[in-house]
């Protein structure tokens, strides 16, 4: 899809590139599967199925696909997907105190903001392929059951 325009995938590059220093490979993919699924890629929530199995084993994975609060996860990282969550399904309605449950469980402002970039880029770049219409195949190395917890 980004083909036509590839500077455009460039510069989302860039931000993800930017924003993935302070959080990781392991929040940056909970922040990505969180705001995916709030928004209902499929196509997002199977590729990052796939790249997070470098950071989770299955199980744990099918764990959280199924219920991020219920899957072993800090209760930091909770409070992180639950934010991104929120960010992609009702973001009007967030307020300071959003960030502040973020700061809580001990991140700092520039991750706070690096958490919100990185669900908003999801954002965009999963409502872009919604848009043209863009459908990808299923990635190789995921199980029937790990795919039903992600998009099932």
């Amino acid at each position: 899809a980004f083909s036509v325009h590839p500077e455009a995938y460039q510069a989302y590059e860039a931000v993800i590139k930017t924003v993935f220093g302070s959080l990781g490979l392991r929040h940056y993919e909970l922040v990505t599967l969180a705001a995916a699924r709030a928004i209902g890629s499929r196509e997002c929530l199977l590729a990052h199925g796939r790249k997070s199995l470098g950071v989770f084993d299955e199980a744990q994975l099918v764990r959280i696909a199924r219920d991020y609060r219920d899957a072993g996860l800090t209760e930091a990282e909770v409070a992180m997907m639950a934010f991104a969550e929120r960010l992609s399904g009702d973001s009007a309605s967030m307020t300071e105190e959003d960030s502040q449950t973020l700061r809580d469980h001990g991140f700092t402002d520039r991750q706070i903001l690096d958490i919100a970039m990185a669900a908003g880029a999801r954002n965009m770049y999963s409502r872009v392929l919604h848009a043209l219409g863009v459908r990808l195949d299923v990635p190789p190395g995921l199980t029937p059951e790990l795919q039903a917890a992600l998009i099932g």
